[in-house]
């Protein structure tokens, strides 16, 4: 046993007061004269025995009231393995989760609110001498600072809920870096959270050995959820007035099913398209709507559904551009291809542009969703480079090697991008044998496919080397390469292994060169993501945007303005936006007062799972040193201290020194040594 004021016990000198007053408090008898005492000597004997056995109870009763009174001072505890010396400072670390999910509500109230009272309990079961750090989702600077407790409970005060959400693992190395500047402090670690199961993976985290983690479990409801994921468009490139395709991805996060949610989609505020879906429990599906009408300029999108009573993740935003004109960049070694330029000035919404390889921008290489060289006999190195950063960055290009082409050249650009490539020259006749109809390129391009469909005729061809990022579009007898379509970074390449030449093939004047460079322009495109996840995007690439001293990019959303830290790279433009969006929503990006983008911004739908961790997962994931505390009605302060000191006793302490009063006066009060009445006998 030990004791945390040590130096109360020399207060049991104060034990002799009573043992004194027992031995010097003599009693003064009175005489009282009898005519015969015989009969009384042996009545005197008894009583003066029993007075004595009294008046020891009595000393005894008082010795251990006092004793244990001047114990509870000295606040004895049972040392449980990690006890603090109570004259230590200490540096407490709490972390008060804020994030969406903590606004659930249970019979406390919302988890929110109960969680900033254990926090305030926490901080109270600490000396006042002693030092707290208060941490949120958010990652504010002003929380790396130690507080005192008047301060820490005022910040407190004024946590709200956050779109953050951070993992457990990152909460902590934040928590620790704080504390490991406090060297002589003795450092402990709070979580409060409902911990959900995103929160962190089951498996032990990283700690420092010196530090103590305690985790705070609060109690939440299980709630059905239905939230919308994630949308895309099926065309990457958006014409004026044409039929769009969104694909929405509903997710039900509850073990029911989900029936009939209502789901509607605005574009520019104006409704339009409506469903209503059902979802399988722990399930994701994909639906698709269909709208039209758009006019040209940016569209500010948003998919909204009824989902009650969870409705932080009811809404998903975003935009996206519907271009007036597609530019289409067409590249040769001088002379340009007529069948090239025939099929994409067949329709005004393509405008072509056709530069020799030796004359091209390359900083404005981006400007152009697509680019198809022909004609051309060698690459140089230079812009064999340009063009992998071009489709790595999204933009499409298609690829016809000349009559006479340095197959080396080819070869060192097209096997940087994991592409097919030409390896030798055949000269033997043949003909295109397989479509592929399942690919994007060829998938609804025909009303019905023929039996004996009129394909290309090859009179030679370049073989192409096969890659494992490719997918074969058309195919020659023996599953040869013809035309093949390859992923390489954000972009896409295809390759064609004829030149556009008479001596080759008959491609170029065959019916489906037309629909298959429309639907590959089509599908091409790098625009920018249709959506960002606040929390998640430390840099936003946008096009090369030209701006002068003074002028600057703004982020403007109603009354929020919001000036990013821009940088210039080759190609493109980076915003750097911190933590600075803390809205979801549509945010318009200004340069003085023109429009150059529209950026969407959605919560991270990690909080949508309202699934949590349970108490043995959390035993899994804390070190071994650590604990874990239930909250529940109960305050946690005595937890808090219990863990801190070890197991106290001055309560039990009073208790006793009560006991032992009460037993005192009760023998004051009725134990009387039996009174024996002698009555002289009658001659």
């Amino acid at each position: 046993m030990h004791f945390l004021y040590p130096a109360f016990l020399f207060a049991l000198v104060s034990l002799a007061i009573p043992v004194l007053i027992h031995l010097f408090n003599f009693r003064k008898y009175q005489k009282v004269y009898f005519s015969n005492v015989q009969f009384l000597k042996q009545i005197n004997e008894q009583q003066s025995s029993r007075r004595n056995i009294k008046e020891r109870l009595i000393l005894a009763a008082r010795l251990l009231a006092l004793t244990f009174l001047v114990l509870a001072f000295a606040r004895p505890y049972i040392n449980n393995g990690h006890a603090i010396n109570a004259n230590t400072q200490q540096a407490v670390s709490i972390f008060v989760d804020n994030s969406y999910s903590m606004q659930t509500l249970n019979s406390e109230g919302s988890l929110l609110d109960q969680a900033k009272q254990k926090a305030k309990e926490i901080a109270s079961a600490y000396g006042i001498n002693d030092r707290f750090q208060l941490l949120t989702q958010d990652f504010e600077g002003e929380h790396q600072r130690l507080l005192s407790r008047d301060e820490f409970d005022d910040a407190i005060d004024v946590i709200k809920i956050s779109p953050q959400s951070r993992s457990l693992q990152q909460i902590i190395n934040r928590q620790q870096s704080l504390l490991s500047m406090q060297a002589n402090a003795v450092k402990s670690i709070y979580v409060i959270s409902d911990f959900q199961k995103n929160i962190s993976p089951i498996q032990i985290l990283k700690t420092d050995s010196g530090i103590r983690i305690n985790f705070v479990q609060l109690k939440a409801s299980k709630l059905p959820n239905v939230a919308v994921d994630s949308v895309w468009l099926l065309s990457a490139i958006h014409r004026p007035g044409e039929s769009e395709k969104l694909v929405v991805r509903l997710h039900n996060y509850a073990d029911a099913k989900a029936e009939k949610i209502p789901l509607k989609v605005l574009i520019n505020k104006e409704q339009k398209a409506l469903g209503s879906y059902t979802v399988n429990p722990r399930s994701a599906q994909n639906d698709t709507l269909s709208f039209s009408g758009l006019q040209a300029g940016w569209q500010q999108g948003k998919v909204t559904l009824q989902d009650n009573p969870v409705t932080f993740d009811n809404d998903f935003y975003f935009s996206f551009n519907v271009k007036q004109q597609m530019p289409v960049l067409l590249v040769d070694d001088g002379t340009a291809d007529p069948y090239l330029k025939a099929v994409f000035t067949t329709d005004k919404f393509f405008d072509v542009k056709d530069v020799p390889a030796g004359n091209i921008d390359y900083a404005g290489l981006n400007r152009y969703p697509l680019i198809v060289l022909s004609d051309i006999k060698s690459i140089s190195t230079g812009f064999a480079q340009q063009l992998k950063s071009y489709v790595a960055k999204g933009g499409s290009l298609v690829v016809f090697p000349s009559v006479d082409a340095d197959i080396s050249t080819y070869r060192a650009l097209l096997q940087s991008m994991n592409a097919s490539y030409p390896s030798k020259l055949q000269t033997e006749a043949t003909k295109v044998s397989v479509i592929n109809l399942q690919s994007q390129v060829f998938k609804n391009i025909f009303d019905s496919y023929p039996q004996n469909p009129d394909l290309p005729i090859i009179k030679k061809y370049y073989q192409l080397a096969s890659s494992s990022n490719s997918q074969n579009l058309m195919s020659l007898p023996g599953n040869s390469l013809f035309l093949t379509e390859s992923s390489s970074g954000k972009g896409k390449v295809y390759v064609s292994a004829v030149a556009l030449n008479d001596d080759f093939s008959n491609l170029q004047r065959h019916a489906l060169f037309l629909p298959v460079l429309f639907r590959i322009a089509l599908l091409s495109g790098h625009d920018q993501p249709l959506f960002y996840t606040i929390g998640q995007n430390e840099a936003i690439e946008v096009p090369p945007i030209q701006t002068g001293e003074k002028q600057l990019l703004k982020l403007i959303k109603d009354s929020i303005s919001i000036i990013p830290d821009v940088r210039q790279q080759e190609g493109s433009t980076l915003l750097y936006l911190s933590d600075e969006v803390q809205l979801t929503g549509t945010y318009k990006l200004q340069k003085q007062d023109s429009t150059v983008a529209v950026l969407a911004f959605n919560d991270s739908r990690s909080e949508s799972d309202l699934t949590y961790l349970t108490p043995g997962d959390l035993a899994k994931i804390i070190p071994k040193s650590g604990s874990v505390l239930q909250a529940g009605t109960a305050s946690l302060k005595n937890a808090v201290t219990d863990i801190n000191i070890g197991l106290q006793l001055w309560k039990l302490c009073i208790i006793l020194a009560l006991i032992f009063l009460a037993a005192e006066i009760l023998l004051i009060r009725y134990y009387n040594p039996g009174k024996q009445v002698v009555s002289q006998a009658k001659e």
